[in-house]
């Protein structure tokens, strides 16, 4: 076998982007054309192949209406330890790059949290995503994303056809229009390796076909700047009347065996909720009985019940935070999207669990809901996080759909499809609310740090 060099292509977008404590009871080959089309293919729900060791996640219920996440098929397959690090390396983030911001889109094993738009047949082995027959189309994020950077590795067979997709409907139609394709395809007849189609051109000419190469994108407003290899061969700045400002991230099969592999995201255009040192822009619900203080640059919380909320509200948006529970199955959340808390009603909001327990030494049986859940709507396919020691965490809220990372793995993938409703504890709620932070009960004792908030568009 010739070897393969490795490649590495980088993209950057820029910005154009309670609780009941006493109540909580625990849950349960086609050939490659001539030129690109960026017309994907009608929808499915339910297209990715299933060839060993994937798990594509599929949303049940259990007896109380609870989401939890169960593979594709109705089978019982268990969520792999995604909190420990490959053997290669690869689909892998340091604790720096963690703290950062980063995550995994792909978590090395399984495609939970993307969804394909035709019957290619997206398979994941050895590390890698990889699709070679069916019909051309797109393995899109379930979640949209405004402004980030994106990294990806990328292996396109030769004479083959692929791309990126940027800020992406599920089923785009015109990537002059819709998207932002950035191409693979060394045999383009006009938009080439490192083209946004349609839109603009390299800097130079871009080869890669037949060998591993690394985009680092940044997209960020109406700009795209793109680097291969760790070499910028790109910057375009979206002038036309209508620049896109939110989107799925989609990975094509045009033509020709793609192959993708470390595939991390990092926000951007985020702003401080704390600013390490006071409470401002935060009050205490009436009624507290947590203490909430500011020690080491951190919001500590002590003893409950109590709520911690912001003056600042959101509806749309992107928050990352770190967090430590000092005890072993302490019960903790960030509420969200809430309604102003009272002495009566202190915590109408989503809730973000926080509980690192598991049962039967088993990290896929999450004690009540598992940190990262939705607290008494969608369970933790998996336990990420310890107690005492920090965890990262991403929550992504956009419109009905909500998705979270611990550790930079996704854990849930909910829409919430209930009835329209103000207070969240009742029904759907879209509309900006407060953020809250939780002091359960008197065994309460964790931390918070580095609170940040990007808003996003509708």
């Amino acid at each position: 076998m010739p070897h393969l060099r490795p490649f590495v292509l980088l993209l950057l977008v820029l910005p154009g982007c309670g609780t009941e404590p006493s109540s909580k009871a625990p849950t349960k080959q086609a050939a490659a054309p001539p030129a690109k089309s960026a017309v994907a293919e009608p929808e499915k729900s339910a297209s990715t192949a299933t060839a060993e060791p994937v798990a594509v996640a599929a949303v049940e219920k259990d007896s109380k209406g609870v989401a939890v996440e169960a593979p594709s098929g109705g089978t019982s397959a268990p969520v792999p330890a995604l909190e420990v690090a490959s053997a290669d390396g690869h689909n892998w983030l340091k604790r720096e790059e963690l703290e950062a911001g980063w995550v995994r889109l792909f978590d090395g094993q399984t495609l939970f949290g993307w969804k394909a738009n035709s019957d290619l047949n997206w398979t994941v082995r050895d590390g890698v995503i990889s699709a070679d027959s069916g019909s051309p189309g797109l393995l899109c994020t379930t979640s949209r994303f405004a402004n980030y950077e994106l990294r990806c590795d990328y292996r396109v067979a030769a004479g083959g056809n692929s791309g990126i997709f940027l800020r992406t409907p599920m089923k785009p139609t015109d990537p002059g229009i819709d998207c932002y394709e950035l191409n693979m395809c060394d045999t383009h007849p006009a938009f080439g390796t490192g083209s946004l189609v349609k839109r603009a051109k390299p800097d130079a000419p871009v080869t890669g076909d037949g060998e591993w190469h690394t985009f680092h994108v940044v997209v960020d407003g109406p700009k795209v700047v793109v680097q291969f290899d760790g070499k910028q061969v790109l910057d375009y700045t979206d002038s036309t009347e209508k620049p896109l400002t939110t989107g799925h991230i989609g990975l094509q099969m045009n033509g020709g065996k793609i192959e993708f592999r470390n595939v991390y995201l990092k926000p951007l255009g985020s702003q401080p909720l704390f600013d390490g040192t006071t409470l401002t822009g935060w009050h205490e619900v009436p009624g507290s009985k947590s203490q909430f203080s500011v020690q080491d640059g951190t919001i500590h919380v002590k003893d409950g019940r109590g709520f911690l909320e912001t003056e600042q509200t959101a509806g749309n948006f992107v928050l990352q935070f770190e967090a430590i529970t000092n005890g072993d199955k302490l019960n903790s959340g960030i509420f969200f999207r809430a309604m102003p808390g009272t002495e009566k009603a202190p915590s109408h909001g989503y809730e973000f669990q926080i509980q690192s327990g598991f049962k039967n030494g088993d990290r896929n049986q999450p004690d009540d809901h598992g940190t990262g859940a939705i607290f008494k709507r969608a369970s933790a396919r998996r336990v990420i996080s310890s107690d005492r020691k920090w965890f990262t965490a991403m929550l992504v809220a956009d419109g009905p759909h909500i998705t979270t990372w611990i550790d930079g793995v996704q854990v849930v993938d909910w829409t919430d499809d209930r009835p329209e409703n103000d207070n969240p504890r009742e029904g759907l709620r879209v509309k900006p609310g407060h953020f809250s932070l939780q002091g359960h009960d008197p065994t309460t004792d964790l931390a918070f740090r580095n609170l940040r908030l990007a808003n996003c568009p509708e």
